[in-house]
């Protein structure tokens, strides 16, 4: 087989071999980085692909929809668990549910938007992720305790055989993702309606709970996330989930999803993951400001877009 004909057929490669790249160019030209560092690499990573696989959803719904209220759940789930885990896994058990619930009912008013009104996803999601700004600003005000959970700690902290509980974590729900598009009725109805939803209504997809759902998981993983980034910071604070907007999308079409929509992979999704952290990674050992290293993850962000917009994705999907 053609070895580039396989590499468009397969675009998760492509963020593969620029983690390889990355990882040898920093090992052999810096001390700075040791197994130490990629441990560190790998938990930041897997924080990014947990909102990713979730965004990734909302992705693949076609139409250009992304879902930018994910840095607003993640805050406002984080400040959620701090003040009603009160630092015991008892009280881990009554503000779970509630977490659950936030991302479930941010991820329906979000469909309602753009189902509903017509409101368009980039435009709604936006707005809604302003609201959840202002409820994570009254729930700073309640904030009295830094106290975590040791049960929620340990998943997010811990490092069994020397591996890092959350990348753990994150590889398994990677497979599940992978399972339910690859091998469900749910799967095949989303990649449908990113492909036509028009044709895929005709055929008899019910779109429009095909995408509330795709919303929906989006928000439920970043809730999730924001819980766990709670425990592996240390406490919650007013915009911790802000990184995961641009990185969250980003982790998504460099993986390999087509961001036209009708085309997702799940393990794309974490290697993108990783690859951004890398990316990031390097420019902090380098010495860059954090204003180029946005920069920086913008460029490669539309770099893969402008590829993708050449025709030759929509091609090969």
């Amino acid at each position: 087989m053609n070895p580039l004909h396989w590499l468009r057929t397969h675009r998760w490669a492509f963020a593969g071999i620029g983690v390889l790249v990355l990882w040898v160019a920093l090992s052999a030209t810096t001390a700075q980085f040791s197994l130490a560092s990629l441990s560190g690499v790998a938990t930041s990573a897997s924080f990014l692909a947990v909102v990713a696989l979730g965004q990734m959803f909302a992705v693949a719904t076609g139409g250009g929809n992304v879902d930018l209220s994910i840095p607003g759940v993640v805050t406002l789930s984080a400040f959620a668990t701090m003040i009603l885990s009160g630092g015991t896994d008892m009280g881990l058990l009554r503000a779970l549910p509630v977490v659950l619930a936030i991302g479930v009912v941010i991820g329906a008013v979000n469909a309602i938007l753009i189902l509903r009104l017509r409101i368009p996803a980039i435009i709604a999601t936006l707005a809604v992720g302003y609201v959840l700004d202002t409820a994570s600003l009254l729930a700073n005000r309640r904030f009295t305790t830094f106290a975590i959970s040791p049960a929620l700690r340990t998943l997010a902290t811990a490092h069994p055989a020397g591996v890092p509980a959350i990348l753990l974590l994150a590889l398994a729900l990677a497979v599940a993702v992978a399972v339910l598009i690859g091998r469900t009725s749910y799967g095949r109805w989303l990649m449908a309606t990113g492909q036509s939803a028009t044709a895929a209504d005709l055929a008899g997809v019910p779109v429009a709970s095909v995408t509330a759902t795709a919303f929906v998981f989006s928000g439920v993983l970043a809730a999730i996330d924001g819980a766990l980034l709670s425990a592996h910071t240390g406490g919650a604070f007013l915009e911790m989930g802000r990184p995961y907007l641009l990185q969250s999308v980003g982790a998504v079409v460099v993986g390999g999803t087509l961001i036209f929509g009708g085309s997702a992979t799940a393990f794309g999704t974490l290697l993108g993951s990783l690859l951004l952290v890398l990316i990031v990674t390097t420019m902090q050992i380098a010495g860059l400001p954090g204003g180029v290293q946005d920069m920086v993850q913008g460029a490669v962000i539309i770099a893969v877009l402008a590829a993708a917009g050449s025709g030759l994705s929509r091609r090969t999907a």
